[in-house]
């Protein structure tokens, strides 16, 4: 058990686990979900800790398809810039290891934002708190678990993959 699948079960809200084997040598998390659960990558998001006008912290929930809009974040939170966290503040602030980063049962609750384009489907995919697990749930369900806005954040993906680039708390 995780703290995100206690918070799921605790809430009482319906949901489905998935685990899968994590390759080791795998740095694009989400992707590698998406990819090993046979999921459109649309479905399946990554949560991103973002420092907030270098004083606050907050999550970002997008598809692993697209990246995190830094300046859509920050004006949805009403700040001024908003910058990936390093790698130590987003386990920090969450508990969780980098790739296993859950926006459930994270260590302090953090102001978090998902895409707006998870409301289209009707379970999405986020980190169950490890690598090599996932939790499939109502966005609805993840919205009001986690208190979230709901806010197109999300853009394109550049290069290659669609890692978010930094040193960030990517699932």
């Amino acid at each position: 058990m995780t703290p995100a699948i206690n918070a799921a079960r605790k809430a009482g809200i319906p949901y489905r686990m998935h685990a899968y084997d994590h390759d080791s040598g795998s740095v694009a998390y989400g992707e590698e979900a998406a990819h090993k659960l046979q999921v459109e990558p649309d479905r399946v998001f990554k949560t991103l800790v973002v420092e907030i006008d270098n004083r606050q912290f907050a999550a970002g929930i997008v598809p692993v398809s697209r990246q995190l809009d830094l300046k859509l974040m920050a004006k949805t939170l009403g700040a001024k810039k908003a910058a990936l966290a390093t790698a130590h503040d987003a386990e920090r602030m969450t508990g969780y290891v980098l790739g296993g980063i859950s926006p459930l049962g994270q260590k302090r609750r953090l102001a978090t934002i998902i895409d707006a384009s998870a409301a289209a489907f009707a379970t999405i995919f986020v980190s169950a708190g490890r690598r090599g697990l996932e939790l499939e749930l109502a966005p609805a369900d993840l919205g009001r678990l986690t208190k979230a806005q709901f806010s197109a954040i999300g853009k394109e993906a550049t290069g290659t993959t669609s890692r978010t680039t930094g040193a960030s708390g990517e699932i």
